[in-house]
């Protein structure tokens, strides 16, 4: 018995009622493999998906391979220095081009040898010149649509999809001064894959009801619950965020409760006094504090796995101070300290999930970045099932909501 139905989806909308009279999303969304290959044709085939940064990419050749609802993806900067992203399909036996990140003349298939330049265009089909029709300018790697917003890089598969920085107008405000693209720091480590849904690590980076309850102690305490906001941004944002006030100026997540590397020079006096939480759904979560900015990439597997991809960004001076191996450490230490509480959560709320007794559950006026993800969600839920059910279905609940 399928999943997908008219009732299923009439139920979503008591999940974008106001915060205080909204439940959660029904536990099938997190769990189910139906509901999975639903979302992802509803949301990863048609929304921009975060793989990266520029600054990844600085001599022509360089490239990384990432992989996004199941498809293998190449950004690489060509010889004009212009950034490209493809399929890392091979357009003759499927045989992945390319793995890992690196520097490249040009992709040479393993299996076969079909080489591939940086733009993706075929350049060499070995033996290939008997085979009848045979159209190299036909054999390329699919072209991806690509965006960059802030040194951030964004593909979509949807050739008909609406850029997506116009849609980010309602959140340029709150990140303007932070100067996001000119930021820098380590690069990050490969993805490690995690056993839960990717709405729960999703919800989880934006929650600020369990701040002080989850992570209550010295190193958490300086942002209470209590002092976080969640704006209301016009419907067509292509993202939301999460104002919490700190107790003090330049609040950071480490043993001295206070930024140690430079803070960004533009910040006004109310901007250091609290963080900013950050969500561009599917696959972006920003934490931004004064001094220091951390990235999670999602890269959704299956309904209970995704992979995530964890960054730092600093002003671009920070690392040239003799200290920073040291308060970078003491910095991540701390971090990976709530970080740790977190997947313990996370990974236990999965295995709730899957329980027969699993609620459709009700939410704090503190969970109001919940409700604003949701709104997100069941948008993009009801508008994919119209699309399947067609013009001349019968009027139910999410009609009459005036969805696409």
């Amino acid at each position: 018995m399928t999943l997908l139905t008219d009732q299923f989806f009439d139920s979503f909308a008591s999940s974008i009622e106001d915060t205080l009279k909204a439940d959660t999303l029904p536990p099938a969304c997190y769990t189910d493999q139906e509901f999975f290959r639903f979302e992802r044709d509803a949301i990863f085939h048609r929304e921009w998906l975060c793989v990266g940064r520029v600054e990844w990419l600085e001599k022509p050749g360089d490239y990384f391979t990432v992989t996004h609802a199941q498809e293998p993806i190449i950004v690489a900067l060509d010889r004009e220095g212009q950034l490209n992203a493809m399929s890392a399909v091979c357009q003759h036996r499927a045989m992945l081009v390319a793995e890992g990140a690196g520097n490249a003349r040009a992709f040479v298939c393993p299996y076969h040898h079909w080489t591939y330049d940086l733009d993706g265009a075929l350049i060499g089909a070995p033996a290939m010149n008997r085979t009848c029709d045979f159209d190299k300018a036909g054999a390329s790697l699919p072209k991806i649509r690509m965006e960059t917003w802030h040194g951030f890089i964004f593909v979509n598969f949807d050739p008909e999809a609406l850029p997506l920085t116009p849609r980010l107008a309602g959140i340029e405000a709150v990140v303007a001064n932070y100067e996001f693209a000119g930021a820098r720091g380590p690069r990050p480590d490969a993805p490690p894959s995690y056993p839960w849904n990717w709405k729960v690590m999703f919800e989880n980076n934006n929650d600020g009801y369990h701040a002080n309850r989850l992570h209550a102690g010295p190193l958490h305490d300086i942002v209470p619950s209590a002092l976080a906001s969640f704006p209301e941004l016009p419907p067509e944002t292509a993202g939301y965020y999460r104002l919490n006030g700190s107790l003090h100026a330049d609040a950071s997540f480490n043993a001295t409760q206070k930024a140690v590397f430079p803070v960004f020079p533009k910040l006004t006096e109310e901007e250091r006094n609290r963080l900013l939480f950050v969500n561009l759904p599917p696959s972006l979560s920003l934490v931004v504090m004064a001094d220091m900015v951390i990235y999670m990439i999602l890269h959704v597997e299956d309904a209970e796995h995704h992979a995530m991809t964890t960054g730092i960004l600093l002003h671009p001076e920070a690392q040239a101070d003799p200290l920073f191996e040291h308060k970078m450490r003491m910095n991540m230490d701390a971090v990976a300290e709530i970080i740790a509480q977190d997947m313990h959560v996370d990974r236990l709320v999965q295995k709730g999930l899957g329980s027969k007794f699993a609620p459709r559950g009700r939410y704090s006026w503190q969970e109001g970045a919940q409700r604003q993800f949701n709104l997100w969600l069941v948008d993009r839920y009801w508008s994919e099932w119209n699309r399947r059910r067609g013009p001349s279905a019968p009027v139910t609940q999410f009609r009459r909501t005036g969805a696409a």
